[in-house]
């Protein structure tokens, strides 16, 4: 699982991230001068900032609440909630390169009955080249359901610091990436992002800031199954 945000309590350690982070996040809007658009065959072009991507990895963005807790039918569903609408801001102007993202939470609850705050915690998490917790944090969403309401919705708050240096691509691997290759030369039809060093290179310097539920192990292997 994962977390952190901008909030208090950062936590340096992550190690049952990745079996959870399967898909590439949506990616932040942020473009600026130090931006590159990298050719990925016959075209298919990314546009790679060093502003981080923002997004939701699998299985995080749900979460589910059975009463009693072991419960898994769906009479014993007590309440369920998403993570929607996430949307996000870069600040590049610096050498720490600053982004915010902020997102909704859409909750249904079983009964009805009686006003009811419920309080699911949440992590965001930064990532390097896909698989390296750099950072997480822990924040909470409050959501109040008054007497007979069935649905709540409410928001959430997530930011992240990136160097700027460790987000920039090498001059040499920018050069090779962005080089024109005219016909007949050597490399001409070689993809330079299927070099080893350069595909390496681009890992190192791309970051994502992910947004999910702080689920148990069963709420975790809930949403993977069902």
């Amino acid at each position: 699982m994962i977390p952190r945000p901008m909030f208090p309590r950062p936590i340096f350690s992550g190690k049952a991230l990745f079996a959870v982070i399967a898909s590439a996040a949506a990616l932040a809007g942020c473009q600026s001068e130090g931006d590159i658009v990298i050719e990925q065959g016959v075209g298919i072009t990314a546009l790679r900032s060093v502003c981080p991507a923002v997004g939701v990895p699998d299985f995080t963005g749900d979460i589910t609440v059975f009463n009693p807790a072991d419960a898994r039918t769906q009479d014993a569903m007590d309440l369920s909630a998403s993570i929607t609408n996430v949307r996000s801001q870069c600040d590049d102007s610096t050498d720490q390169v600053y982004t915010t993202a902020t997102f909704d939470v859409l909750a249904q609850r079983r009964d009805t009955a009686g006003a009811r705050t419920v309080e699911l915690p949440y992590f965001a998490t930064v990532v390097r080249g896909g698989n390296a917790v750099i950072s997480k944090r822990l924040g909470t969403v409050t959501l109040q359901f008054a007497d007979g309401q069935a649905r709540a919705q409410a928001s959430g708050t997530a930011g992240a610091y990136v160097d700027r240096a460790a987000a920039t691509l090498p001059d040499d691997i920018r050069e090779r990436i962005t080089r024109k290759r005219r016909s007949g030369e050597q490399d001409a039809a070689i993809d330079p992002l299927a070099q080893p060093e350069v595909r390496s290179a681009v890992a190192r310097a791309s970051f994502e800031l992910l947004i999910g539920f702080q689920l148990t192990e069963e709420q975790l292997a809930y949403n993977a199954t069902r």
